[in-house]
C-alpha cells in the first residue's frame, strides 16, 4: 500500500447549504473525473470530478448528523449526501476502505491534485462538453455556445421570401 506523503496544509469544504463541513490534509492522494453512469447519475451532470484522500486525513468538521448514506449492495459502493440540500459528499468503495473520494467542486481552495485520469471515458456522452471553441451570445451576457461554422439565415432564406414573397 502506498504511504501517504506528509500534510503539506488544509483543504476544506462543504455542501450547498453549509450544514456540512470537512476538511482533507493536502495534496490529496489523486483527483479524477469519472464517466460511468452510476457517477452520472448520483451528480445529475455530464461526469463527476473527485479527489481521494486517506480515509484517515478526511474529517466531518460539521454536520455529522445531516449526513445521509446510500449503499448499493451489487457495487458495494457507499454515496454519502447532505440530508438537507441532497449535496453529493463522499463516494466509498469496499475494494479501497482506506480512501474516501469527494466531489472536487465542493472544495472552496486547492487540493494538491489536478483531475489527471478519465475513469470509463467510453461512457462519454456525446452531449457532454469537449473543449470545442466557445463565443459570447451576442445578447446575452455571461453566456457563450459553440461556435459552430454555420450557413447564413440570408444564404438559406428563397431569394423571394426576402421581399415578403414566399413560394414553395
Amino acid at each position: 500500500m502506498a504511504k501517504a506523503a506528509p500534510a503539506a496544509g488544509i483543504a476544506s469544504g462543504q455542501c450547498l447549504c453549509g450544514k456540512v463541513a470537512f476538511e482533507i490534509d493536502v495534496p490529496a492522494r489523486w483527483a479524477w473525473h469519472d464517466h460511468s453512469p452510476a457517477s452520472r447519475r448520483a451528480h445529475g451532470a455530464a461526469y463527476a470530478t473527485y479527489v481521494g484522500s486517506w480515509r484517515k486525513r478526511f474529517r466531518i468538521t460539521k454536520g455529522n448528523t445531516a449526513i445521509s448514506r446510500f449503499e448499493d449492495t451489487a457495487t458495494k459502493t457507499t454515496r454519502s449526501f447532505c440530508a438537507h440540500c441532497g449535496t453529493p459528499l463522499a463516494y466509498e468503495r469496499a475494494r479501497s476502505p482506506h480512501m474516501v473520494n469527494i466531489p472536487r467542486a465542493l472544495f472552496s481552495g486547492r487540493t494538491g491534485r489536478q483531475p489527471l485520469y478519465h475513469i470509463a471515458i467510453e461512457e462519454l456522452q456525446e452531449w457532454a462538453y469537449t473543449g470545442e471553441p466557445l463565443v459570447p451570445l451576442k445578447g446575452f451576457p455571461g453566456v457563450v455556445c459553440s461556435a459552430r461554422k454555420r450557413k447564413s439565415a440570408r444564404a438559406t432564406i428563397p431569394l423571394n421570401s426576402r421581399a415578403g414573397i414566399f413560394e414553395p
